[in-house]
């Protein structure tokens, strides 16, 4: 196809061209021949390349699969969780390298019970974590989220319980500097409580047993912070049956505070106080053997006597002497009332010292008992005191008149003189 255009200006980069019906078109003026300039008319030859145009086809299609069999066939994997070892506090999981096909790894994040533990440093490299502090044998569930430029793919979730303290199947074993027979027969002991025995430090190392804290094992068990501890340990979780504290089995403990762990210690504590009870109640339980019939007899004879509370403990013989004490005390006549001088003096001070009114009553009662009390025993008096009379009559040659003196004290412990008679007339009780 031939165009006819006039050009109407050139510039440096572009020139005007102008159809037959006066159209604009910007053409490139590089394009142009040298020579030209404003008024000259040129022709332009358009024609279709159908043969670059299938070349350019056919490498665009060629890309397209390039693309498609690169980053559209293989997708990154799903990691792939599993539990390594378990104790009775701690889980060791481990999953399989990441294939991440064509994507790049943005995070690789750990998941427990459906909330974020935390995120794998290194997802690359690191293909195994330890989760400390858990409870005793308990369960639960962890999974794996991995997060790529091809999108985030989750792992299966994995659910494990941690181990009783009885079950010592975690025990995981590395020895160090130890001879070997003790070696020998340290693999026999884990063998036996289904412990291993590994001979590299790692991860899933739960404890290192050693007689000298020397060599590279040794510093990296310490670096890891992995409990050091002597063969003997192993021998007392085998004993006890149980984990037993490894405090008193480090390299610098004390040998005599091991003993057979402290497990034993407070069952043999709970053996021992088990023991002393037993003794107590076999020692206060009665004994079945039979008695002389001596001994019988007597204690049949003699009943115990029950002490009471704030009392003395005695004998029976004391018990029998307090009994005839109180019949001879029943026998005693009371001690006679004191004299009217000594009540008055008693009750004085207590009016003075202002007493309440209603005591009155109670002291005119117990006076008036007292006056028919004390009338009683002057009468008696009377009487004994006129048989001394007529007593003293028949044994004195003479008669002395009555009335002219006062009957002196026979010296007896009932008999009283004339002077007491008046001093009976109020005694309070």
């Amino acid at each position: 196809m031939l165009v006819s255009l006039t050009v109407g200006k050139v510039d440096a980069g572009v020139a005007v061209l102008l159809t037959q019906d006066n159209r604009l078109i910007e053409f490139p003026s590089v394009l142009l021949p040298n020579n030209i300039a404003s008024g000259s008319i040129v022709d332009i030859t358009v024609a279709r390349n159908h043969g670059a145009e299938a070349a350019s086809a056919s490498a665009f299609q060629s890309l397209q699969k390039r693309i498609l069999n690169t980053y559209g066939v293989k997708t990154p994997s799903p990691p792939v969780l599993c539990l390594r070892n378990a104790t009775q506090t701690s889980l060791v999981l481990e999953w399989d390298p990441i294939d991440l096909a064509t994507a790049s790894l943005k995070s690789l994040s750990l998941y427990r019970n459906g909330s974020k533990a935390g995120s794998i440093p290194r997802p690359l490299e690191t293909r195994s974590t330890k989760i400390s502090g858990l409870a005793i044998h308990s369960e639960y569930t962890f999974h794996l989220v991995l997060r790529t430029t091809a999108g985030t793919y989750q792992s299966e979730k994995l659910t494990c319980r941690t181990h009783k303290m009885t079950d010592l199947s975690g025990i995981t074993v590395t020895p160090g500097v130890i001879d070997p027979q003790q070696k020998e027969a340290l693999g026999a002991a884990l063998d036996r409580i289904g412990g291993k025995m590994i001979d590299s430090v790692r991860i899933d190392t739960t404890h290192f047993v050693c007689t000298e804290g020397r060599g590279p094992l040794w510093e990296k068990a310490v670096e890891m912070n992995i409990p050091v501890v002597v063969p003997e340990w192993v021998d007392a979780c085998e004993s006890e049956g149980t984990i037993v504290g490894v405090r008193n089995y480090y390299l610098n403990a004390d040998p005599k505070a091991r003993q057979l762990g402290v497990i034993h210690g407070s069952s043999h504590q709970r053996t021992t106080s088990t023991a002393s009870v037993s003794t107590a109640a076999q020692q206060g339980r009665p004994s079945s053997q039979p008695q002389p019939e001596a001994e019988q007899d007597q204690s049949a004879a003699e009943p115990p006597v029950t002490p009471f509370p704030g009392g003395e403990t005695s004998s029976q013989p004391q018990a029998q002497t307090q009994e005839i004490g109180s019949q001879d005390e029943d026998d005693v006549p009371p001690p006679p009332p004191p004299p009217k001088d000594e009540v008055d003096e008693k009750e004085e001070p207590a009016v003075q010292n202002g007493e309440s009114a209603a005591a009155a009553p109670s002291d005119e009662k117990t006076e008036a008992e007292a006056e028919t009390e004390a009338k009683a025993e002057t009468e008696a008096e009377a009487e004994a005191e006129s048989d001394e009379e007529t007593t003293k009559e028949k044994t004195l040659p003479q008669n002395r008149p009555e009335g002219d003196a006062e009957p002196t004290n026979t010296g007896k412990p009932n008999g009283k003189g004339k002077e007491g008679e008046g001093d009976f007339n109020e005694v309070p009780l």
